[in-house]
């Protein structure tokens, strides 16, 4: 499975409207692509950032997707206003305990290991990191996202709210930071967000 993540540093006046903009237009016009397994929204109203991620059967899916994604993403773009960055990631692991809420939060960190370390990464988040996070209350789901070549990772945490969310912080940042120790990784940054849109039809991978 793949994924091609858009960041837009927005104007926070203008997210509203780009999220109902991504919910409305993109999102369908995303969904009836070959390959397309659905489609998530993070939203940080204090800074701005957006991030939409598409998800993929294949790269070949993902690739094939590339101009027609290009014009939906000028679109919202213009919508949302800001820079904009383009990821495209492996999605390596992905649990659910449960199924996104209205309300739901996500937390992301992003790290940075060497490439050969790669499956390392993805073994310290299967059999350490992930063990830990069920038993975290307000747990929802929780994935792993990788570029073997540059060696980027994306882990992302779900919540049922925003004060489960916070409520973790402490042991979330003690989690991090053994397997940041366990996986020789750097971080490179954590950020939470609003989980405005979260349809995904991605089969469990861990």
């Amino acid at each position: 499975m793949h994924a091609r993540s858009t960041t837009i540093w927005a104007r926070t006046a203008s997210i509203d409207d780009g999220v109902a903009h991504v919910r409305d237009e993109v999102m369908p016009t995303a969904l009836e692509m070959d390959g397309c397994v659905g489609l998530s929204m993070l939203v940080n109203r204090e800074d701005g950032r957006c991030i939409v991620t598409t998800a993929w059967e294949t790269a070949e899916a993902m690739q094939a997707s590339a101009e027609a994604a290009g014009a939906l993403r000028e679109r919202a773009r213009e919508l949302l206003g800001g820079d904009m960055t383009i990821d495209e990631w492996e999605i390596a692991v992905l649990h659910r305990d449960h199924r996104v809420a209205e309300g739901a939060c996500a937390r992301a960190t992003w790290l940075r290991v060497e490439p050969g370390q790669i499956d390392r990464m993805i073994s310290v988040f299967t059999d350490t990191v992930l063990p830990s996070l069920e038993s975290f209350e307000g747990f929802c789901s929780a994935s792993l996202m990788i570029d073997r070549t540059s060696g980027r990772c994306v882990g992302s945490v779900a919540y049922d709210s925003v004060e489960a969310m916070r409520r973790s912080r402490e042991r979330a940042d003690e989690v991090r930071a053994g397997a940041i120790r366990e996986s020789g990784a750097e971080r490179l940054d954590v950020a939470e967000f609003e989980l405005a849109i979260a349809h995904l039809r991605v089969p469990e991978l861990a």
